[in-house]
């Protein structure tokens, strides 16, 4: 794994403590601990490579102006032996810093050793992490929103691991309760209406095709076996069938999407084991519940939610009975030190009851992490596409996956921050030019292959260069990439602590943009040889990142385009 970036800031950290420690001494700050101050890396890089707030944190700890701190800092700074060759005083007292020219060429011999492995750290501990995502109910098939969550839950377990925590993948099937019920009764009254045309339809059943289907599957095998059958029995022979060729499905659409788990974990195991009333049994014991007319209610309210019902009057537990017991056995039955749920943004509500019930069980509720996203609209010819889950006309996950390619569709999904709405242009998606986010990032890495062919045809090829030759590398548009490349650790670990992996998406767009303007400004070919050399090492190092940045949410990185 990378440390340069590390590295850096733990040496600067250590520049900036001992002035403060020499400027105490020389009696040109008073004696007073040592404030907290932050160190990172300036949008603007215009300025310096690292900017540094000590004095304005010292102002009230000193006593003094954070320009004259700065000043007694910047008299005591030692920054022999660091990656640094200077620091400037800017503003009212930020301390700014400037790369030694040497840390570029230690960039590219980093990305040159490590290869597929540059980017990854061990800010995760190994922590074991449970990302739980998509869960959509086996009543039919994945929507638009259930795209946009595959490739968030995907791609944000991926940048987790790449930050160091021990990562699985899984499904909650939602196979029990009401929604499953009702799926029955709709897919029931397709089984008789085939016999008897007249036979009712569900006011709020499900109408989809796959309804249907199911039903005609289901004839196909026993014809009119259970026309004359009990409701019931009727019933659950239909839920039976078609409830796993559902599950089937998912699992189908989602592995075309490149969405593979590592656990399908059933509802109706919940029930089964006996999980589900136990839970609430453990509340009672705790002295959590109270009976109000009949039903058996949570103390929420003693727990930052409101009260809300577990087991209605007739014994039935409520929706979220169920998830209180799958909770308990992700964080306690199962250990993993932290469950992140990805959720769609009409569950916000939720979270609190959640975290209260499980807050209630003596489970720290900071060990459930929610990330909530916004709606989708699919947009052609700058409208939006009509879709109706109940009316049978959605646009599925599936629709998508026929028009608009794989990659593009993952890209462009995880190119915004989930709590953003996305307006998801089906138009741009298909497009072949620059315009499109995916291929222009891709045309990046087709342009690097090219270039490495084009020289292979010249018997040049990429070799290790020396730090004197990769010092050659001083024009603005080289340096611009090679800084850009240095963070890519960083904004991976950035983007696993904001459960962010949109972020990677940006970054990797930025990587090709600058690789394009490199690529305008300075000829790999034709130059001094050991410039052309230096020029390839650069090339091949921004060919890593981007495949490994593409490769974090499972968008392909063609040699030819």
């Amino acid at each position: 794994m990378s440390q340069l970036v590390e590295t850096a800031r733990q040496q600067l950290r250590g520049a900036v403590l001992a002035a403060i420690e020499g400027a105490i001494a020389a009696g040109e700050l008073p004696k007073a601990p040592v404030p907290e101050f932050a160190l990172e890396v300036p949008g603007d890089r215009a300025h310096g490579d690292w900017a540094c707030n000590a004095a304005m944190a010292g102002a009230r700890a000193f006593h003094a102006a954070p320009r004259k701190i700065a000043e007694a800092l910047t008299a005591h700074l030692n920054l022999e032996g660091t990656f640094f060759t200077k620091c400037e005083i800017a503003g009212p007292g930020f301390l700014n810093f400037t790369y030694d020219p040497a840390f570029y060429g230690r960039v590219l011999m980093d990305i040159e050793s490590l290869g597929d492995g540059y980017g990854r750290s061990d800010v995760g501990k190994g922590k074991r992490v449970l990302v739980e995502y998509v869960s959509a109910n086996p009543t039919g098939p994945m929507h638009i929103g259930n795209a946009r969550g595959g490739v968030l839950g995907d791609a944000l377990s991926a940048v987790l691991e790449a930050a160091g925590y021990q990562v699985e993948r899984e499904f909650y099937v939602n196979d029990a309760g009401n929604q499953v019920n009702r799926y029955g009764l709709s897919i029931e009254a397709r089984y008789m209406q085939h016999f008897e045309p007249g036979f009712p339809f569900p006011e709020d059943g499900y109408k989809g095709k796959d309804v249907t289907a199911n039903a005609e599957a289901f004839i196909e095998e026993h014809g009119d076996e259970y026309v004359d059958r009990p409701s019931e029995e009727r019933r659950q022979a239909l839920i039976s069938f078609a409830i796993p060729r559902n599950i089937q499905g998912l699992h189908d659409d989602l592995k075309r999407y490149r969405v593979e788990y590592d656990t399908w974990f059933h509802e109706s195991g919940l029930h089964e084991s006996g999980a589900v009333d136990r839970v609430v049994e453990l509340m009672r014991e705790k002295g959590l519940t109270y009976e109000k007319e009949g039903a058996t209610w949570f103390r929420g309210s003693e727990y930052g939610s409101e009260d809300f019902v577990l087991l209605r009057s007739n014994g039935v537990p409520t929706y979220v009975v169920p998830d209180i017991a799958y909770h308990y056995n992700k964080l306690v039955t199962r250990g993993f030190d932290t469950a992140i749920n990805v959720l769609g943004a009409d569950h916000h509500g939720y979270v609190p009851r959640l975290k209260a019930a499980i807050a209630a069980l003596g489970i720290d509720p900071e060990r459930l992490k929610v990330v909530l996203m916004q709606m989708v609209t699919l947009m052609r010819d700058g409208k939006p596409e009509k879709m109706s889950k109940r009316s049978g006309e959605a646009i599925t996950m599936a629709n998508l996956l026929e028009e608009v390619p794989v990659d593009a569709a993952r890209f462009l999904f995880n190119s915004y921050e989930p709590n953003t709405r996305i307006d998801f242009d089906l138009d741009l998606a298909v497009k072949e030019d620059s315009q499109n986010p995916v291929y222009y990032v891709q045309y990046a890495h087709a342009r690097i292959c090219s270039i490495l062919r084009n020289l292979a045809e010249d018997g040049i090829t990429p070799r290790p260069c020396t730090s004197g030759e990769l010092a050659l590398l001083t024009a603005p548009e080289e340096i611009e990439l090679i800084r850009l490349l240095s963070n890519f650790t960083d904004e991976i670990a950035g983007a696993a602590r904001a459960m962010d992996p949109a972020r990677i998406t940006r970054y990797v767009l930025n990587v090709g943009t600058l690789f394009h303007k490199f690529y305008n400004a300075c000829r790999v070919k034709g130059v001094e040889p050991e410039l052309t050399a230096a020029r390839l090492c650069l090339c091949t190092a921004a060919k890593t990142v981007l495949e490994n940045g593409l490769a974090l949410f499972k968008v392909s990185a063609p040699e030819r385009m």
